[in-house]
C-alpha cells in the first residue's frame, strides 16, 4: 500500500516517520520546503503538489490544522482528489467538524474515493512512540484497509461507528480535557490561598483519586494555565465551539462539562 501524508507539524511529522519506518512507500507534500528537511535521511518521495501526492498514493493521511485546510488540500486547485485514483482512501486525522467530513465524503464518492475520519490523541511524543490513540469513523472495510498504516503510530485504533463518529468522540474528549484544566487550575489556586504549596498539593492529588491528565499537564508550569494557553488555547477554543454547535443542533443539553470548559477558556483568555 502506498501512503501519502500531508501536515508535518509537531504531531504529523513523527506519524509520517513511523509510516516510513513501517516499510510503506511514502510520499510527502508540504507548503514550506523547510518542513521536509527532517526527512532527508529517509527514502520518502516528495510531491510537487497535493494532486501529485494523490497520484502516487492509495491512502492519503491528512494532519492539517482545520476545516478550511482539509477542504483546500483535498478539493482545491491541484488538490489530492485531482490525483487520487478510484478506490483510494482519504483519512482525516485533523480535528474538524463531523459535517466537514460528511460533505467531503459526498463529494469524493463521486470520484470513487472513500473518506474516513480518524482524529488522534496523544501528541508528538506518543506518535514517535507508536502509542497514539486513533478514533476512527466510517465504512468498516475502509477503516480495516487503513488499520495497518495507523498501527505504525497508534495503539489502540478504535472504530467508533459511521463517518463522523471519530470526530464527535475526539471533540467530547477535548471538551472534558478543557473542563478538567479549569477545575485543576482553580483547585490548585484555592490551595495556595488556603496555605498549601502548589507543587506539594499537585503531588498529592496526582497520586490520589482526583488525579487527571489535565492536572499533570499544568503541574510543571506552577499549576497555572498560562503556558498551556499560549500553546493550545486557540485549538481548545475551536474544539469547544465545535462540540457546542453539535449539541445545539441536536438539541442536546451539554450540562456542567460545557460550563466548566467555558470557565477554563476564560481563564486562558480564549473565551468561547
Amino acid at each position: 500500500m502506498r501512503v501519502g501524508f500531508i501536515g508535518l507539524g509537531s504531531q504529523g511529522a513523527p506519524m509520517a516517520r513511523r509510516i516510513v519506518e513501517g516499510g510503506y512507500t511514502t510520499t510527502l507534500w508540504a507548503r514550506r520546503a523547510g518542513t521536509l528537511e527532517q526527512f532527508a535521511d529517509t527514502e520518502v518521495s516528495i510531491a510537487d503538489s497535493p494532486a501529485q501526492l494523490g497520484s502516487r498514493s492509495d491512502v492519503v493521511c491528512l494532519c492539517v490544522v482545520g476545516d478550511a485546510d482539509v477542504d483546500e488540500v483535498v478539493r482545491g486547485d491541484d488538490g489530492v482528489l485531482a490525483g487520487l485514483q478510484p478506490g483510494g482512501i482519504i483519512a482525516i486525522h485533523s480535528t474538524v467538524h463531523p459535517d466537514t467530513c460528511r460533505r467531503l465524503a459526498q463529494h469524493c464518492e463521486q470520484h470513487g474515493v472513500a473518506v474516513i475520519d480518524a482524529p488522534v490523541s496523544g501528541g508528538g511524543p506518543a506518535a514517535a512512540a507508536g502509542t497514539l490513540l486513533v478514533m476512527a469513523g466510517g465504512d468498516p472495510e475502509a477503516v480495516e484497509r487503513c488499520r495497518p498504516v495507523f498501527e505504525t503510530y497508534a495503539d489502540p485504533v478504535v472504530h467508533l461507528g459511521d463517518l463522523g463518529a471519530g470526530q464527535v468522540t475526539k471533540l467530547l474528549n477535548n471538551l472534558l480535557f478543557t473542563a478538567n484544566l479549569g477545575t485543576a487550575a482553580t483547585a490548585l489556586a484555592l490551595g495556595r490561598q488556603l496555605g498549601v504549596a502548589t507543587e506539594q498539593l499537585a503531588e498529592v492529588v496526582s497520586r490520589g483519586s482526583a488525579s487527571s491528565f489535565a492536572l499533570n499537564s499544568i503541574r510543571g508550569s506552577g499549576g497555572t494555565l498560562d503556558r498551556l494557553a499560549g500553546l493550545a488555547g486557540s485549538l481548545l477554543q475551536k474544539d469547544v465551539r465545535l462540540v457546542s454547535d453539535l449539541a445545539q443542533r441536536a438539541e442536546a443539553e451539554p450540562g456542567a462539562v460545557l460550563d466548566a470548559a467555558d470557565a477554563a477558556l476564560s481563564l486562558m483568555d480564549h473565551p468561547r
